[in-house]
């Protein structure tokens, strides 16, 4: 007898992928100070819960990875990941793109290092093995150090533009000899893997089988459901790897088939119980274009009917709602999106355009709890205020 396949409505999907993501919970703070025990124990589950956190550089508003956290963690404080790191609790590596990952996944980052080392896998930078030798030895004797701290007689070449030796750096760190442990000022400071590993951590390369399976369920508890591809977004040379996890854990009914609108997606045989958790639907978020919930633009605009663009990519005189637009989550829904810029000099958050989703039947409870969470998100980027400077609704 062939069982039947469960389906999901679009408004149960979302409620998953919320509770998955850790954003259908309270947004209020607790009682206990942000710079205790309880809020730093609370940065690390998110970080472990997600599975990663992309770093970024724009400063717009508070930085990609700090922004992510603090969407999940309202007391979060910008120093946590530092001491993360400095705990040995987080390491930087790349996921679909750079990152902060919990250091207890650290093994699964191996065989992409592996493949990286021995050449099976293209590095972005020609080899320089006499400069990455040298770079070791300086390190090896004179301890952790930045690009900086190295002369390069090399000109700065097109493309990423970096010196011969930052290349070299970032080659060896991508292959696993370096790793990242701190950051001064947002520059990176590299010092020998095995410096930074805990010692205690298990660091046996895993074999195929180990590695496909933790790339499946580590994404489907994060994110509730997914497809093959959304699994493999942007993972090289990995596809068959992850097709053969997947049939192994259909058959050890680890994970099962689901329908959500018509689409095939996998999850975890127990992820549908958490559609018996509540689900604070009124609670507002205004996300990072980088977070984990919409990284991937087809599979938000499949689920949430929501699509976007980050425009600070785009030419100006062709964005349509500027340079850094914020999605906003509420009700269950994305249901609006706001060009959000830091003033620090006059200590305002500027939104310089909120555009509201046709979408959005009830606007006034919209607004007021809008500005509720950009009071706080003021807080956040260091403001003491903030201006709404126009208000828009977008035409379907």
């Amino acid at each position: 007898m062939v069982a039947t396949m469960k389906s999901l409505s679009l408004s149960q999907a979302r409620k998953l992928l919320l509770i998955s993501q850790g954003l259908a919970g309270s947004k209020s703070q607790s009682a206990e100070s942000k710079t205790g025990p309880k809020s730093y124990a609370k940065t690390l589950a998110v970080c472990e819960s997600l599975g990663y956190v992309q770093i970024d550089t724009i400063s717009v508003v508070q930085r990609a990875h700090h922004h992510t956290l603090w969407s999940r963690n309202p007391n979060y404080q910008v120093d946590h990941i530092e001491q993360l790191i400095s705990d040995k609790k987080v390491f930087e590596y790349w996921s679909h793109a750079a990152a902060y990952l919990p250091m207890k996944h650290y093994r699964f980052s191996l065989p992409r290092k592996g493949a990286l080392k021995s050449g099976q896998q293209k590095h972005w930078f020609r080899q320089d093995q006499k400069l990455m030798a040298n770079i070791l030895s300086r390190i090896d004797h004179e301890g952790p150090l930045m690009a900086k701290d190295f002369v390069s007689k090399g000109q700065k070449n097109n493309g990423w533009g970096s010196s011969p030796t930052k290349q070299a750096l970032e080659s060896l760190f991508m292959q696993g000899d370096l790793m990242i442990s701190g950051r001064k000022n947002f520059h990176k400071i590299y010092d020998l893997t095995h410096r930074v590993l805990p010692n205690d951590l298990d660091s046996a390369m895993p074999n195929q089988q180990e590695h496909g399976q933790f790339l499946v369920m580590n994404f489907l508890s994060a994110q509730g459901f997914g497809t093959i591809s959304e699994i493999t977004y942007l993972l090289k040379n990995i596809k068959i790897q992850v097709s053969e996890a997947i049939n192994a854990l259909l058959e050890s009914e680890e994970i099962e088939q689901i329908t959500i609108n018509g689409i095939d997606y996998f999850s975890r045989c127990d992820a549908l119980a958490l559609l018996n958790k509540r689900f604070n639907g009124k609670q507002l978020n205004i996300l990072s274009p980088f977070d984990n919930l919409l990284i991937q633009r087809k599979r938000a605009s499949a689920i949430f009917g929501f699509d976007y663009l980050l425009e600070c990519y785009v030419p100006a005189q062709k964005r349509q709602y500027g340079y850094f637009c914020l999605p906003i989550l509420w009700d269950g829904k994305l249901v609006a999106r706001a060009d959000c810029k830091a003033d620090k000099k006059a200590s305002s958050l500027n939104v310089i355009h909120l555009f509201i989703e046709p979408t959005l039947k009830n606007k006034a409870a919209f607004m007021t709890a809008f500005e509720q969470t950009l009071s706080a998100f003021s807080q956040f980027n260091g403001c003491d205020s903030y201006t709404i400077f126009n208000v828009s609704h977008r035409i379907a």
